[in-house]
């Protein structure tokens, strides 16, 4: 089994001309790790993960492989491999030839290199197609040569650039699963690009969710799904309502804020004690309708909008204090007791469902 790289950033910085993509951040991924660097367009992933390939040189700080300090190595000598969004493969070479290019490349002789790209078109079950030409090919059989020429090398990390941003939806949950038994066999560092939030809780072993070249938060998928470490990352995933107000008490366990527009709430968790205003997070999926809620975890308001979406009914709902407040029921609970847009809701949640967020300083 090829040896897996442990990878981490020390500090690094990547800077274009007077903007600044990246900003001094830190990550360490253990050995064998799936890693998912998530998050909007322009967030610094992909500049990011192209620091890591020897890609993009770094403004400052250190890129780690173990440790050895490979800041300042080129691609080839790094232990990586990369796969681009586009697979780059060459169309005039059959798919032999083309997985065998990168040991070409290295002097490797002819039988030997073409051996060692059948046997990796053995392992994506690509070898019954190994005289066609990538256009003979479906766009997941180009993505598994593409996959297949970059883990030929042996890498101690394969590097992936949004690999699956151009398959449609049902490939693209085919071959997150091949990707993620690939992985696992394989045994080595995987790290994915993507603005998917499903992709990555779908695939990663750890998710790094970026914003404006900073990490907002790293930790494992359900820890960014059940605990959003900001009020960024609890809107990004999409799966929490976020309330911004005034810190108006503090209890032992939590808070209560006042939001502009009206409305006393609590959550659970610390604000730091020079603060007085406060982020809250309430779980889409675990607020309930019709129920009187308890003080601070409710609040009436007048449905904008029924989306059926099959075993789920995502309602929103609009008060003087907010636009979007987004409440997720089963089908069953929504269909016990329906309402209709225009119709006035109560909405409330328990205590575990509401928690504090921390604040990024920039």
């Amino acid at each position: 089994m090829t040896k897996a790289a442990e990878i981490e950033l020390a500090a690094v910085t990547k800077v274009y001309g007077a903007a600044t993509a990246v900003h001094a951040i830190s990550l360490k991924i253990p050995a064998g790790t799936y890693c998912c660097l998530l998050g909007p367009s322009g967030c610094g992933k992909t500049s990011t993960l192209r620091m890591v390939a020897g890609h993009e040189s770094v403004s400052s700080g250190d890129v780690l492989f173990g440790n050895a300090n490979v800041t300042d190595l080129p691609p080839a000598q790094r232990g990586t491999a990369m796969m681009f969004q586009s697979y780059a493969l060459f169309p005039h070479l059959d798919l032999v030839d083309n997985v065998a290019f990168s040991l070409k490349m290295k002097g490797v002789d002819k039988e030997a290199r073409r051996a060692q790209a059948l046997e990796m078109l053995k392992l994506m079950q690509l070898e019954a197609y190994a005289e066609r030409r990538p256009a003979q090919l479906s766009g997941g059989q180009q993505q598994r040569v593409a996959l297949a020429r970059a883990l030929i090398t042996r890498p101690e990390a394969l590097l992936l650039d949004e690999p699956l941003s151009a398959l449609d939806p049902f490939l693209k949950i085919r071959m997150r699963a091949e990707l993620k038994k690939l992985q696992t066999s394989l045994g080595i560092t995987f790290v994915h690009v993507t603005h998917s939030q499903e992709e990555a809780m779908a695939l990663a072993d750890l998710i790094v969710v970026m914003n404006e070249g900073r990490i907002e938060q790293a930790d494992t998928p359900r820890a960014v799904f059940e605990r959003p470490a900001t009020a960024f990352v609890a809107r990004f995933m999409g799966d929490h309502n976020v309330l911004s107000g005034r810190i108006m008490e503090r209890t032992a366990e939590g808070l209560f804020i006042e939001v502009i527009g009206g409305g006393r709430f609590f959550a659970l968790g610390a604000a730091p004690v020079d603060h007085d205003q406060a982020d809250i997070a309430i779980r889409t999926d675990h607020v309930r309708i019709g129920a009187a809620p308890a003080d601070g975890l409710g609040f009436d308001g007048i449905v904008s909008n029924v989306e059926y979406l099959g075993a789920k009914v995502k309602l929103t709902v609009t008060t003087a204090f907010t636009d979007e407040f987004t409440a997720v029921l089963t089908d069953a609970a929504f269909f016990a007791s329906p309402v209709r847009v225009g119709e006035g809701v109560t909405l409330s949640w328990d205590q575990p469902d509401s928690i504090v967020l921390g604040r990024i300083v920039k």
